[in-house]
């Protein structure tokens, strides 16, 4: 099957390998092309696939599909920016741990704020979330254990579309009749309270960018939150932060684990001493995702 996608797997393979693993990883891989190569040999790569046309803005996203034989367990992984900046393309390297777990993984992009301002980004991700789950067949997704993940705004936004139902109304660009769910949500650092990011000593930026000069962008800003989406049947929610983040505060996730365990939500809050928004380290990235396995591995999401 490798030698069918050669080119791509493997100019991919060996770019995401030199560009985006840390010096050790190296290292401690005794012949890392080849064992990045064999990695690929195991996903086939679909690139720039549309998955919704809105406003005439073309949205794509990117699979790394698994060849097993049965239906496997697939991550929606949404890039951050502060809803405002960077594309897809540029955190690669962390897709890595959950294709090395056997994940299928979907990378989506969406409207940022110079092409559509809150709440665009959450209703195009329900659509990625709705094409995954349309598609699932064609990929060899296994519908019931999808996990949605992120880093910051991509945080928030996986865990908007995980917790939302179809009456929150972000669904009207990709109506249908199938329930929107996730079997988990893995957030990184995600912003919990968009509101308190607008007025107050938490004022960020970015937010105001996204939210830019709409007169109900209060009111908006609550329908985004996902502390306004608490409720006892929510997914399992894995969150990690560090407790020293300047962009988004660390009392976002202390909040949003409080009140999903008064919920009685099954939750995990891994909290990084020291650690600011990202750039935690190799060793401390190991760490994270070992955790990360170990909750989803918690709640059956493997096939091994």
């Amino acid at each position: 099957m490798l030698k069918k996608y050669l080119s791509g797997a493997s100019s991919q393979a060996v770019f995401i390998g030199y560009n985006f693993l840390p010096i050790n990883a190296w290292k401690i891989l005794s012949n890392p092309t080849a064992e990045i190569l064999a990695f690929f040999n195991n996903y086939r790569i679909h690139k720039n696939i549309k998955y919704l046309t809105v406003n005439n803005d073309d949205l794509h996203l990117d699979i790394y599909q698994s060849l097993a034989p049965k239906p496997q367990p697939t991550v929606i992984f949404i890039h951050g920016g502060g809803w405002v900046d960077r594309p897809r393309e540029v955190e690669l390297f962390f897709l890595l741990p959950y294709l090395k777990m056997g994940f299928s993984v979907v990378n989506l992009g969406y409207r940022l704020a110079a092409q559509s301002l809150a709440p665009a980004a959450v209703s195009d991700c329900r659509c990625a979330l709705r094409w995954v789950m349309r598609n699932a067949q064609q990929y060899n997704f296994d519908p019931e254990k999808i996990v949605v993940s992120g880093f910051s705004a991509g945080g928030h936004l996986a865990m908007m579309i995980g917790m939302l139902s179809a009456a929150a109304g972000f669904d009207s660009y990709c109506p249908g009749d199938e329930e929107l769910k996730v079997a988990a949500i893995v957030n990184w650092y995600g912003v919990t309270d968009v509101k308190d990011l607008l007025e107050g000593a938490n004022v960020r930026d970015y937010a105001l960018e996204w939210m830019g000069n709409q007169s109900d962008r209060l009111e908006i800003a609550e329908r985004v939150s996902p502390i306004n989406y608490v409720h006892s049947q929510l997914p399992p929610i894995f969150t990690v932060h560090g407790d020293a983040d300047l962009s988004v505060p660390y009392n976002h996730a202390v909040k949003f684990h409080e009140a999903l365990n008064q919920a009685n939500v099954p939750n995990q809050l891994l909290t990084i001493p020291g650690g600011g928004h990202g750039e935690f380290g190799y060793s401390k990235n190991l760490y994270i995702y070992d955790n990360i396995e170990s909750f989803l591995r918690k709640y059956d999401l493997f096939n091994y």
